[in-house]
């Protein structure tokens, strides 16, 4: 009888070290796809719930919120609805899972995977997420009837994508972080606040700035914006308009008032936009505590929730709900 062959045993073995490898390599593409779409970094950091309270949320991290906060402000400064803010939203988080990447297919870039070699801009507009999400907005609004379509088959007109019906999963999330970024759903938008690794400037002035650079210039000039004590010339062309700047505070005044603007928008909706924009940048403009409507948020708290300005402490400031109060580390 002649001996067994080793040759099967060793076949066996390549094989069970191919399939171990193979698995290890689904595993790292698996931790790498989560890491693109969630922006990596381990803890979220924010999170938005639904205003019904029905359990509805979405976790995401203070980089991600920041640039969600900027898409929906430029939509609105742009008197657009909310639904287009969904829509917006919603692409953003498919093409680069809310992150301002500067790589992608072929030579696609930003927040919305934009190329230049379409006529999208030049890499440095696209690369601004200010720029990308009103270019975005700018040809949104050029579908008709967008508003009434299903959400993947107008932001595929806008975008053209390979793979349209992708838009569509995202749609639930995109809509409670719509409704929280254009103020409709209030108190409803949270974060640690734990300063972020950042260059960029921290302060009152650069929380004006960044308001400014997001709003647009009249939309703060118009309800009268402050920035500390001290008057400075205004940004806007209208001489009669100025800005001042107190401490580390900036303030800006926004009524309670059911008025609506052209829209649909009341001025308390805006205002709770102005104070989930202040709290989704918290974490990269070094923002401590945020109030409004007799509700405030402050950075660092056990549990990072809005909550009653008498029961949080809030001074007398801070407890007026006449206007939204953003508080710095500097």
């Amino acid at each position: 009888m002649s001996e067994p062959s080793p040759t099967r045993p060793k076949r066996r073995g390549r094989l069970f070290r191919f399939a171990a490898a193979l698995l290890v390599l689904c595993g790292v593409a698996a931790y790498l796809v989560v890491q693109y779409v969630t922006g990596g970094g381990g803890a979220r950091g924010c999170k938005v719930v639904a205003a019904s309270g029905g359990g509805a949320s979405y976790e995401f991290t203070p980089e991600q919120a920041a640039n969600a906060a900027t898409i929906a402000a430029v939509g609105t400064g742009r008197n657009m609805p909310e639904r287009a803010v969904t829509i917006a939203l919603a692409t953003a988080i498919q093409e680069s899972g809310l992150r301002n990447i500067q790589h992608g297919d072929r030579d696609s870039l930003g927040l919305f995977q934009q190329r230049p070699s379409q006529g999208w801009g030049t890499e440095r507009q696209i690369m601004d997420p200010t720029y990308a999400a009103g270019i975005f907005y700018a040809h949104l609004a050029k579908v008709p009837d967008y508003a009434s379509l299903p959400l993947t088959v107008a932001a595929q007109r806008v975008q053209r994508s390979g793979y349209p019906e992708a838009y569509a999963k995202h749609e639930p999330d995109a809509a409670l972080l719509a409704a929280a970024l254009t103020g409709r759903a209030a108190a409803t938008l949270t974060c640690d606040g734990r300063p972020g690794a950042t260059t960029a400037a921290t302060g009152p002035d650069a929380v004006r700035a960044a308001l400014v650079r997001d709003f647009g210039r009249d939309a703060l000039q118009e309800t009268g914006a402050e920035v500390g004590g001290t008057p400075v010339p205004s940004p806007s062309p209208r001489p009669s308009v100025t800005a001042t700047a107190s401490g580390r505070t900036v303030t800006v005044p926004v009524p309670l008032g059911a008025r609506k603007d052209t829209t649909g928008r009341t001025e308390r909706e805006r205002g709770w936009q102005l104070a989930h924009w202040a709290v989704a940048n918290s974490s990269a403009l070094h923002i401590q505590r945020v109030s409004y409507a007799g509700r405030v948020w402050t950075a660092g708290s056990s549990d990072s929730q809005w909550k009653n300005a008498s029961s949080a402490g809030a001074g007398g400031a801070e407890r007026s709900v006449g206007a939204v109060r953003i508080v710095t580390g500097q």
